[in-house]
């Protein structure tokens, strides 16, 4: 998925509040439903203009619902642009099927004389391009039958694929596909953005997703919820001043990582360094005697202590403003201590890994602490005592059930990164395939970590974290692809990524 983040809005809708603002816009401010289908078509339109300048020849493939209407629509004005158009219609008895202002697009076609062919298995699409107008948002159970018939029938096409709004089979809600969903190479949203286009699946299915408005008055959008908010960088820099030209490393916080058990010191460390990255004044890593040596060798900037026994935490508790636990910690004898001498400390905190599994595994009630937790799918299903395809199959539902119970601020990892507080859930939009690799949730923890210890509370913390952490995976992969990316290459990109948002750069 590419995104053009500077045309996309920060606010994300599910289908129902889509729907919503389709109705006060027709109900309350007088724009007729067809006027809009109309701009959905033009916008479509002037994004194949734009896109395929030189196209000759085009497949629009067509369901029954509004979808459907702006598919008919987009093939009105290929047709009047002087194209060829293959217009291929969805279902027995199509023209009979529509209602509304697919009827009305139906019967302004008409006026063009534009034929349209039924839908049949093994029907070849033609165009150098095809315009999936399939099936739109409402669409909440698996495809089947036919519409499943079409979807396969797009996807083994080699030319390219427009969707119209979202890629038929695709759940706005959730970013799931419903059984199968169209590959789109472009995706053109309309009024508001859909959540599920930039989680789960959705984005293995949208492709380069663009957005337009339609035109519609700001004030349609005043009284209808908002689901959740995208994360940019606008409203984030308001949050991390310019450094002043009197700094010291005492304003910038003390973190301190706990972790690293035998033979997984290296997340521990990665944790440590990122930290530093990030601009956090102070490090300290609290691990295993064994791996001290590594650590100074590797960041001599880390103070390094090798940690036997947890009532050795003590004094290095008293010092840190934050703490991170988690990353290598493991869950033998070891690392339950440490993790029990943590929780019992007052100090802001970030639980990750090995320390969400053992907090998982606790039978007693957990403190009330304004913590970050950062799980990924498996680690939150442990804590919610359910399973990955359960956590997957609705990311936002689950996110929110997750702060429910653990309090503080939750970050569920994974495409499309949820943080949520209780009160609001925030969505990175950032980032790339090339982040499913050993190491990055450790990196991650420090990112949040070294601002957590600045004094920024926790929903702050993460949204600045997990945003920096993608954006210097996105400056990497750039410069050296996507596949064999390592964690550790971020530490040369985390700079860049901190300093645009603190305005030194």
């Amino acid at each position: 998925m590419s995104i053009n983040r500077e045309a996309l809005p920060s606010t994300l809708y599910t289908a129902e509040q889509c729907r919503a603002l389709d109705r006060t816009a027709i109900e309350q401010f007088g724009i007729p439903g067809f006027r809009l289908m109309q701009r959905a078509g033009q916008a479509a339109w002037a994004v194949i203009g734009q896109r395929w300048p030189q196209l000759r020849k085009i497949s629009i493939v067509c369901g029954a619902g509004n979808n459907g209407g702006d598919g008919l629509v987009i093939a009105g004005l290929a047709w009047q642009a002087g194209l060829e158009v293959q217009l291929v219609v969805v279902g027995e008895r199509y023209a009979e099927k529509l209602r509304g202002e697919a009827l009305e697009a139906w019967q302004w076609l008409c006026g063009f004389g534009v034929k349209a062919d039924s839908w049949y298995p093994g029907l070849e699409l033609h165009g150098e391009l095809i315009v999936d107008a399939l099936l739109g948002i409402g669409l909440s159970g698996q495809v089947r039958g036919e519409a499943a018939s079409v979807i396969a029938q797009i996807n083994r096409c080699e030319q390219p694929v427009l969707a119209v709004d979202i890629p038929s089979g695709l759940c706005a809600d959730t970013g799931a596909e419903l059984g199968m969903a169209v590959d789109a190479d472009v995706t053109v949203t309309f009024i508001a953005l859909k959540q599920g286009l930039l989680t789960h699946q959705g984005v293995d299915h949208v492709g380069a997703l663009l957005f337009d408005a339609l035109l519609l008055p700001d004030e349609v959008f005043e009284d209808v919820p908002v689901s959740a908010f995208r994360t940019d960088t606008e409203d984030l820099r308001e949050l991390i001043p310019a450094r002043p030209a009197s700094s010291h490393k005492g304003m910038y916080g003390h973190l301190l990582v706990v972790g690293g058990d035998l033979g997984m010191g290296g997340a521990a460390l990665m944790a440590a360094q990122s930290a530093l990255r990030t601009g956090a004044g102070l490090v300290s890593l609290a691990t295993r005697e064994e791996h001290r040596m590594a650590a100074l060798t590797r960041v001599p900037e880390v103070m390094c202590h090798g940690i036997d026994e947890a009532d050795e935490l003590e004094p290095l508790l008293a010092k840190a403003d934050a703490v991170v636990i988690g990353p290598g910690l493991g869950q033998g004898v070891w690392g339950r201590r440490l993790f029990e001498a943590v929780l019992e400390s007052d100090k802001p905190m970030l639980l990750d890994a090995d320390a969400l599994n053992l907090l998982a595994q606790s039978d007693s009630p957990l403190p009330e602490h304004d913590w970050v937790l950062t799980p990924h799918p498996g680690e939150a299903a442990r804590l919610l005592d359910t399973d990955t395809a359960d956590i997957q199959a609705n990311r936002f539902e689950q996110v929110r059930e997750l702060q429910s119970r653990c309090g503080g601020t939750v970050v569920l990892k994974g495409a499309g990164t949820l943080s949520c507080d209780g009160d609001v859930i925030h969505l990175c939009s950032d980032g790339n395939p090339g982040m499913a690799t050993a190491g990055m949730g450790d990196v991650l923890s420090g990112i949040i970590g070294g601002v957590l210890a600045r004094g920024m509370p926790s929903v702050d913390a993460a949204r600045i974290g997990v945003l920096v952490h993608a954006r210097a995976a996105d400056l990497c992969a750039r410069q050296l692809g996507a596949c064999g990316l390592l964690a550790t290459d971020l530490m040369n990109t985390i700079p860049l990524v901190i300093n645009g948002l603190e305005k030194n750069v």
